[in-house]
């Protein structure tokens, strides 16, 4: 999941601004807002939506924020953020100590806001996006394929892939190790109307293999299973 796919609860009896505040977050790229102005309200769309950070007012209607968290705190450890129109350092001491990650008042400027949201979100979900950049980085021996920008990248120079290269080497690491038939490489590269595209596929591979072969003519890399398809190696040389 991306930063800007995180799902965010603002909880805050104050309707305007809780418009402001989904204002100054969807400007600046998060789009997955829910909102919610009391405590009853929030537990419910908690419960519904299932957010990944919370942003509570401290004062409510029916309650307070403080008790709101150790409510949600029961049912999850999602990053909060307090936000209060109280500046005493008692409350804000006491938010922190709950175990809040960050606390902001009012009032104060978008920038700021954005900047703690991120903040929080890079912190707490850091394994996450990790995780993820490994799952779009490739290694092939002195070679790094970068998936999300469509390049490989050898000894300081970047080479771009074709559209279609960079789909069919997807393909062949989705299931790196194993045999992927021509049908299954073609039907990932041009769909269901795949048929006649064969030798189109063959001049793709030879590309490929151009970019990310240190001998294009003795691949170590992207091998040929005679008469099945290709399979990516999981280890120089050709091992699984």
């Amino acid at each position: 999941m991306g930063l800007y796919e995180h799902k965010i609860i603002l909880v805050d009896d104050n309707l305007e601004l809780l418009e402001m505040i989904e204002d100054i977050l969807k400007q600046s790229g998060y789009k997955n807002i829910v909102k919610a102005g009391c405590v009853r309200e929030a537990l419910e769309t908690f419960r519904i939506e299932k957010p990944d950070m919370a942003v509570l007012d401290v004062m409510l209607p029916d309650g307070d924020g403080f008790r709101l968290f150790q409510k949600l705190r029961e049912q999850s450890d999602i990053p909060i953020l307090f936000l209060s129109a109280k500046d005493e350092d008692r409350d804000r001491l006491f938010g922190l100590g709950l175990g809040a990650d960050d606390y902001i008042t009012k009032p104060f400027l978008p920038p700021e806001l954005v900047l703690r949201v991120g903040a929080i979100l890079k912190r707490s979900y850091r394994q996450e996006y990790q995780d993820n950049r490994e799952k779009n980085r490739l290694c092939l021996g002195e070679r790094e394929i970068l998936f999300d920008y469509g390049v490989v990248r050898y000894r300081g120079e970047e080479t771009p892939f074709t559209a279609k290269e960079l789909v069919l080497l997807q393909k062949l690491n989705e299931n790196r190790g194993k045999i992927v038939t021509f049908d299954a490489l073609c039907n990932a590269a041009w769909g269901d109307g795949y048929y006649g595209y064969e030798n189109t596929l063959m001049v793709h591979i030879r590309h490929l293999r151009e970019k990310i072969e240190e001998d294009p003519s003795h691949p170590q890399w992207l091998l040929t299973a005679r008469g099945l398809g290709y399979r990516l190696a999981a280890d120089k040389g050709g091992r699984i």
